[in-house]
């Protein structure tokens, strides 16, 4: 095979001939992405596109919206571009939002960046674009693209590349495009770092130069996310129970995983149980081993069944009864009612509704009186429960494991699919901006399961997970 770059790619073209639309939203990003390409001499024009009408659920109103398509115009104008804007209010209701409102009432937890990307700006506006003659969707993703072609077949096979500034790297939001979206997709700034894209756009003297970097929902702006979520989820009243220590001493299935991840190691391997933190930092630490360095047995690895692996990539189900009791209190021994001391946990706190927090939260949940942080260690819809724990060694915050069901396993490259009984050495993330983590991918009948080299927090179903060979992207499935 043959690679090519974007730009060493298109060069062999007649430029002027390659019409590129670019996704202006008004920041620095997209205004540099196609002040770029004009400059290389693309026939470019550019979209706004409006995907929500509702101010109420924004914590700036719908001014936000406003000003962002007003800056973008200006930009159009400065660099010499048609402005067009498209409403995909309605698409973007149906093919997001509402997903996100479906996940939160089943108590897990979406990225609606990454839907966002997935279904609108490459799907309903790539479209869009192309009945305007677009041969090209391009954005100011910080992210490459690169080609390989199959000498033997003339195929063309779309590689997603880390962005070069390791700061701003946003492959993770593009981690479920397919080959076919790549086709059309450009990133121009995906070769240069952010401060780079801001003294272009200085000496390119464009009107979102100094505009700081959009925050919030895809397109949406930022949102109080419990209020945005109460628009459809009911509030309802339950408890907030902390898990004490004991609870994991007692518990089946945690003393299970621990027991079958110690006999899981290599003679000389040490396991740490719980995530550590760099409190100088106030950072998670990532893992700091080597890729090709594993503290598992492969072969003890390949003997685990189905069964073994979805009872190892299992959360724990937290089942802490409280009993009442009746007692007198004051001097007119007025009858009282109170729970009894439980040594696996306590009741803490009241919430509006356990759909509205995800695991690892630590703002909001309203329990005080602790010498370090609470953090929601799990939710339970049905009961309408959340549970917390205190400190970031917790054993709740904790687990090694996860599981992708086969029909949410999705491969960017779909040359290098892994079959069952597969195992690969992949490097994973689980959410933005974390650093990468050592894992083993083992595919299986029953799903693909992430085993990871050391303890990961929060890891949350319907986040999305998603593994780099290197610096490219190579798939992502929901958790």
């Amino acid at each position: 095979m043959v690679e090519f770059g974007d730009f060493a790619y298109l060069c062999k073209m007649d430029k002027s001939k390659i019409k590129v639309c670019v996704g202006l939203s008004g920041g620095v990003d997209s205004s540099v992405a196609a002040y770029l390409l004009k400059r290389e001499g693309y026939d470019v024009f550019a979209m706004f596109m409006q995907n929500w009408h509702d101010a109420e659920s924004t914590l700036h109103g719908d001014c936000e919206w406003e000003e962002d398509r007003f800056v973008a115009e200006m930009v159009a104008r400065k660099i010499g571009i048609p402005f067009y804007f498209v409403d995909l209010s309605g698409q973007y209701r149906q093919r997001v939002v509402d997903y996100m409102f479906d996940e939160y009432a089943k108590g897990r937890t979406p990225n609606p960046d990454v839907l966002c990307n997935r279904e609108i700006k490459f799907d309903a506006f790539l479209q869009l674009a192309r009945k305007y003659g677009a041969d090209y969707v391009a954005t100011g993703h910080y992210c490459r693209r690169e080609i390989l072609r199959c000498v033997q077949d003339d195929r063309e096979i779309y590689r997603i590349l880390e962005g070069a500034d390791p700061n701003k790297d946003q492959t993770y939001f593009l981690c479920q495009l397919t080959q076919e979206q790549l086709s059309k997709a450009l990133f121009p700034i995906g070769d240069i770092s952010k401060p780079e894209v801001r003294r272009i756009a200085r000496e390119a003297d464009l009107p979102s130069a100094e505009k700081k970097d959009s925050q919030g929902l895809c397109f949406v702006g930022k949102v109080d996310l419990p209020t945005f979520l109460k628009q459809k989820l009911a509030s309802v009243e339950g408890d907030v129970v902390e898990v004490y220590d004991a609870y994991y001493t007692a518990d089946p299935l945690y003393n299970w995983q621990q027991n079958t991840l110690s006999g899981l190691l290599k003679a000389d391997a040490v396991l740490e149980r719980t995530v550590r933190y760099a409190p100088e930092e106030k950072v998670l630490t990532s893992d700091g081993r080597p890729l090709g360095e594993s503290p598992f047995e492969e072969a003890k690895l390949s003997a685990l069944t189905d069964e073994e692996l979805t009872r190892l990539a299992m959360p724990l189900r937290y089942d802490i009864r409280f009993e009442t009791e009746t007692y007198r209190s004051g001097r007119r021994h007025i009858k009282k009612t109170r729970y009894k001391e439980n040594p696996f946990g306590k009741i803490v706190g009241t919430h509006e509704g356990a759909q509205f927090y995800t695991i690892g939260q630590r703002k909001g949940l309203g329990v005080g009186g602790h010498t370090e942080p609470v953090f929601v260690i799990a939710t339970d819809t049905e009961v309408n429960r959340v549970y917390v724990g205190e400190g970031h060694a917790h054993k709740g915050l904790s687990r090694f494991c996860l599981r992708v069901v086969p029909g949410e396993i999705h491969w960017i490259r779909p040359d290098l699919v892994m079959q069952p009984g597969e195992m690969r050495r992949y490097r994973v993330r689980i959410r933005y901006r974390q650093p990468l983590q050592s894992t083993t991918l083992i595919r299986r009948e029953s799903g693909l399961y992430i085993l990871f080299d050391a303890p990961q927090r929060g890891i949350s179903p319907g986040q999305f997970a998603v593994w780099y060979d290197g610096e490219e992207m190579l798939g992502s499935g929901v958790i």
